[in-house]
């Protein structure tokens, strides 16, 4: 059988993992990456939690290669996305408010000493 290139990746924060290499046509997914070596320098990756993707595509474990694939493995998320939102958001309509009350203390101080005149 035909051998075809593929990488494999993973990245924390502050650094990222990624291996160039060959494999049998017709590969499936979990089994390049367990050829790649990966699970056992990197021992927080649990294919049972961690999600896959090709390109950024996710994937089934089960799913076949092709030549020049590259398979990311993604890590959990810390905090829900939504709720960063959510959360951003509301710090936004807080920061709008007491700029609205401070454009409003200022154009009445403005006002307040052309009433004394």
């Amino acid at each position: 059988m035909a051998q075809i290139n593929i990488e494999i990746a993973y990245a924390y924060p502050e650094r990222y993992y990624l291996k160039n290499f060959q494999v049998e046509e017709g590969t499936m997914v979990q089994s390049a990456i367990l050829q790649s070596g990966i699970l056992q320098q990197f021992t927080d990756i649990d294919l049972r939690e961690n999600k896959v993707g090709i390109f950024s595509r996710p994937v089934k474990l089960t799913d076949q290669l092709k030549d020049g694939d590259r398979i990311e493995i993604y890590r959990p998320l810390l905090a829900d996305p939504k709720e960063i939102r959510r959360k951003r958001a509301e710090q936004q309509q807080k920061e709008a408010k007491i700029q609205k009350e401070a454009e409003k203390a200022a154009k009445k101080t403005k006002q307040e000493p052309q009433n004394e005149q």
